[in-house]
């Protein structure tokens, strides 16, 4: 069977707080998102992710699979957020291994200045 992938960028730009409306993932076996801070002088943009079952009641995910460098005897990192202080990129993955959901909602708190894009893969 062949994979689908669907590509959008669900938060462009955002120089404000932001929720996106639900987003499917129902049967997603791979979800990535890059998010990129841009026009930064100060503060500070953290995204994050809650999830549901139902389409309904959602709930903070915190194991979203960290884009950091670890040692062959450590464990991939989780957070339920990533922040960027700075201008750049950098990404975040679910980890869809023992889980599975309906819809996702995605977050983006800023701090003082600065804009958000978040970019997502989902793949099916």
């Amino acid at each position: 069977m062949r994979n689908v992938v669907e590509y959008s960028t669900p938060i462009n730009a955002s120089a404000a707080d932001y929720t996106t409306d639900p987003i499917s993932i129902e049967g997603a076996k791979k979800v990535t998102m890059m998010i990129t801070r841009a026009s930064h002088s100060s503060g500070s943009s953290a995204v994050s992710v809650d999830v549901s079952l139902d389409g309904t009641t959602f709930v903070d995910y915190k194991k979203l699979i960290d884009n950091v460098a670890n040692t062959n005897s450590q464990t991939i990192t989780r957070v339920a957020s990533k922040t960027l202080s700075a201008n750049g990129s950098d990404f975040v993955s679910m980890d869809l291994e023992y889980d599975s959901f309906k819809s996702m909602k995605i977050t983006n708190d800023i701090t003082t200045d600065g804009n958000t894009t978040v970019k997502l893969i989902i793949e099916r």
